[in-house]
């Protein structure tokens, strides 16, 4: 494929880049070839299953609610970024990370990308029927968030506040497929995952800070600038502290504690190898954010099996 198509920050060779010419502009609009997106997003919502069955007093996830999420991830995940992607058309022209993706580079119209986005979010509401109306209505209240955060760099110096509201609420969503009612452990888990939002989205904006700052976006990268070290220590923290929280309302075993123990670690290693002057390194860091959230939820599993 030609390289004026590809997206600089696309995973090397991936399967979504080697789609028939037609597809590829809409894979990349639904970013398929950066599946870190999908992960974070799914991550939380297999977490809020996890926990209300070690609320339940453990044994297996419903497997079926945990596919649902899968395809529920990477479909609203691919939304949200056309969304994006129409809010942001004009910016995105004007950043080299990004002006070579479909709408900026005309490789996709909006009217093109609007009726791609209809199709996406009616497979989103078929799988969403699959689910108890508190779920139902749960997920739709997710809506709102997600239509307002590509505003949000435009009037606040922390839109990443505002990702972490929208890319978590799969906590609430997973918690309440699993038990059709609400508790203060998916909330806890629910902050946890914002806090941790805050972390690892802080990192992949130090990406585009300089262009940020030439044409007026507002990110934590700026905010925070060189005492960024500091903050991600504070934000993994936080995140950390309120998922243990999460752990204990819902009388986990100790083995999900060590989990969070091995998240733990995996942050400390994520702060001490954090360069803002590092391009290739910060993209490193945002992406091993994937195995951050695999560790607490292989231990929030083991402590299902073993409560």
């Amino acid at each position: 494929m030609p390289s004026s198509t590809t997206i600089r920050d696309a995973v090397k060779a991936h399967w979504a880049e080697r789609l028939p010419a037609p597809l590829v502009p809409y894979a990349q609009l639904m970013r398929l070839e950066r599946p870190i997106g999908w992960w974070l997003l799914l991550l939380p919502c297999w977490w809020g299953l996890a926990l209300a069955q070690l609320a339940q007093g453990g044994g297996m996830p419903n497997l079926w609610h945990g596919f649902l999420f899968f395809i529920g991830a990477v479909v609203m995940r691919g939304a949200g970024c056309v969304v994006n992607d129409l809010a942001d058309q004009d910016f995105d022209a004007k950043v080299d990370r990004t002006r070579n993706r479909p709408l900026p580079s005309g490789r996709v119209s909006r009217k093109q990308a609007f009726a791609f986005l209809a199709g996406l979010l009616a497979i989103g509401f078929i799988i969403l029927l699959q689910f108890n109306l508190l779920t139902i209505y749960t997920s739709i209240a997710s809506l709102v968030i997600v239509a307002i955060y590509p505003f949000m760099k435009r009037i606040t110096d922390a839109p990443q506040l505002v990702l972490g509201l929208a890319f978590n609420w799969g906590a609430l969503v997973g918690f309440t497929a699993q038990t059709n009612a609400f508790a203060p452990a998916c909330f806890a888990l629910y902050i946890g995952g914002i806090f941790w939002t805050l972390a690892y989205d802080t990192i992949y904006a130090h990406q585009d800070k300089d262009d940020d700052a030439l044409i007026g976006v507002r990110s934590t990268a700026l905010l925070f600038g060189k005492s960024t070290p500091y903050w991600l220590t504070g934000f993994f923290a936080a995140a950390l502290i309120a998922i243990d929280v999460a752990l204990q309302l819902a009388s986990a075993p100790l083995i999900a504690h060590i989990g969070v123990l091995g998240a733990a670690i995996h942050a400390f290693w994520q702060v001490r190898k954090f360069d803002d002057t590092d391009g290739a390194r910060l993209v490193s860091l945002f992406r091993a954010n994937r195995n951050f959230g695999l560790l607490i939820l292989v231990g929030m599993i083991a402590g299902c099996f073993l409560r």
